[in-house]
């Protein structure tokens, strides 16, 4: 016998996994319009704040820092970044983006906002708070639910999802 609101919570799942695939998707779309793969994008935009060290980005994105170098020359081979030493200590290099790189991330930037004209001002405002208040009443959920597993499986996991992403 099926149970109805069983069912309902495994059509919301399958809803959930299109729409991360969708936004996937758009992301690489975005991507490859300026030229990038979705990690580089993702370099590039850190790169653009301030403060940025390739070791805490590595850290935060559960990547090595030899990936993050990678894929920093990739993005200097580009035209795209500029490395140089740092003026306080030569030990540490300082990133910024080139004419170029700016014009990469400006690009980026127009087509979010023309993505947010042509489909999410066009919803109920209210629907948009709705979803996000679910959303990140899900969210911590989630996160709580796989901290909880793992510290089951390992009292001493040092890979705890953060309670907040």
């Amino acid at each position: 016998m099926s149970n109805p609101r069983i069912e309902e919570i495994h059509a919301a799942i399958v809803c959930l996994q299109r729409l991360s695939s969708a936004f996937g998707l758009r992301r690489q779309q975005l991507a490859q319009s300026v030229g990038l793969t979705e990690h580089q994008w993702s370099v590039l935009e850190e790169i653009s704040t301030p403060d940025f060290m390739p070791s805490m980005f590595a850290r935060r994105r559960e990547s090595s820092p030899a990936a993050v170098s990678k894929t920093i020359r990739q993005l200097v081979d580009k035209g795209l970044v500029e490395v140089t030493l740092n003026k306080n200590d030569a030990r540490q290099r300082d990133y910024q983006l080139t004419q170029r790189g700016k014009g990469a991330m400006q690009k980026l930037q127009q087509e979010r906002t023309r993505a947010i004209q042509q489909i999410w001002l066009k919803l109920d405002i209210e629907r948009v708070r709705e979803f996000t208040e679910f959303g990140n009443e899900l969210t911590r959920a989630l996160i709580r639910h796989g901290n909880q597993t793992r510290k089951r499986e390992d009292d001493h996991d040092s890979h705890a999802l953060p309670e907040s992403l």
